[in-house]
């Protein structure tokens, strides 16, 4: 468990940051600009906050009111950053035990169970210089680990790598989140990344923190926009592999009575599936289309839509139990006669929904 309630102050900066989450991953997302390093320097001890608490997992790393401020190694914190920070004359085997080493503490995680959780066996005896930057990466995280960490910052740990390299490290980062076993706080300004590893979702906008909890809640809401961006927005659905179309290359999502279609994920039957669709690649119907190629049409009911004064609306479906969230003119709004509590079809193409936007439930 992480709960923060601190106020501070970095250059020109103030910064409130009030948020709790239950363990796993939590995602602290913003733009650039936003504060998200100020706030992990200080969770790691790097920068005193002006007054309030941190404590994780019941050990409080830092009260004003109680005189309580950890030292860095004290705090037992596995930061990891943009750039992987490796020593350039080590082997990979060699920055994976200096941190253990250095911190003079016994752990209960094996070298052997982070080189196969982070596949880096093929790369022991190699020098840093000779690693592609998603390589360079997961010895960083692994380094981390091995320091036997109470919590592992990640401070948007795939900023500097392409989108290639994102791709090759991504499954890794899927494997870490379900496993690690400690709680993660996930720096990034990538709703790619956020929707994909993340429980908890914290919002952080210049300096504050105006909003935070289940990472499908806060993607579904409409009054974020300025701290998460409108061209990303979208709903974050959650469901099972059904069944696998050889023939023409889907995967069938069950998402709770419904069925979305989507290129195939090789994927097995019954495997629990996360899947981000962007307001933008949702169209709605006020009646059952008939001849259309959009395969994914399902039966919702409008809960909401936002009053604009530009030419866009956002407007929220409920289908089932899940929420789906449509961009669409204002002016198709008043054609359509939409308002809340109207039966709606939403039309979502299989296409729209490339690799980038599916991933496993975080475990």
């Amino acid at each position: 468990m992480l709960d923060v309630d601190i106020k501070g102050q970095v250059g020109a900066l103030a910064l409130t940051a009030r948020f709790k989450s239950e363990g796993g991953v939590t995602s602290l997302f913003g733009q650039s600009g936003a504060g998200k390093t100020s706030l992990t320097n200080m969770i790691a001890g790097l920068i005193r906050p002006i007054s309030g608490r941190i404590t994780v997992n019941g050990t409080t790393l830092f009260d004003a009111d109680k005189n309580i401020n950890l030292a860095v190694q004290a705090r037992r914190i596995g930061h990891v950053f943009q750039d992987a920070r490796l020593f350039p004359h080590m082997s990979v085997r060699s920055n994976l035990t200096y941190a253990r080493w250095a911190g003079r503490r016994k752990t209960t995680r094996s070298m052997d169970e982070v080189v196969q959780l982070l596949g880096l066996q093929p790369l022991l005896s190699r020098k840093p210089a000779t690693l592609s930057g998603g390589e360079r990466q997961r010895v960083a995280i692994g380094r981390a680990l091995l320091s036997d960490p109470r919590l592992l910052i990640m401070d948007e740990p795939l900023a500097n790598l392409d989108q290639a390299r994102r791709n090759d490290i991504l499954p890794y980062l899927d494997r870490l989140c379900a496993e690690a076993g400690i709680p993660i706080l996930y720096v990034s300004h990538s709703i790619e990344e956020v929707a994909r590893l993340s429980q908890t979702l914290v919002i952080l906008s210049d300096g504050q923190t105006p909003a935070y909890g289940p990472v499908a809640e806060m993607l579904a809401r409409t009054d974020l926009g300025k701290a998460t961006g409108r061209h990303e927005a979208g709903a974050l659905l959650e469901g099972t592999v059904c069944h696998t179309d050889s023939e023409w290359g889907l995967t069938h999502i069950d998402i709770g009575g419904a069925t979305i279609q989507i290129p195939d994920l090789g994927a097995a039957p019954g495997e629990p599936i996360r899947l981000r669709i962007r307001a933008r690649d949702v169209a709605l119907a006020t009646e059952a289309p008939k001849g259309l190629s959009i395969r994914n049409r399902l039966e919702g009911t409008i809960r909401s839509i936002s009053e604009e004064s530009g030419p866009y609306a956002e407007i929220l479906c409920s289908v089932g139990e899940q929420t789906i969230r449509a961009r669409i003119t204002r002016a198709s709004v008043a054609d359509l006669g939409l308002e809340v509590g109207k039966k709606v079809t939403v039309l979502i193409k299989s296409v729209a929904i490339d690799k980038r936007q599916r991933a496993p439930v975080p475990g």
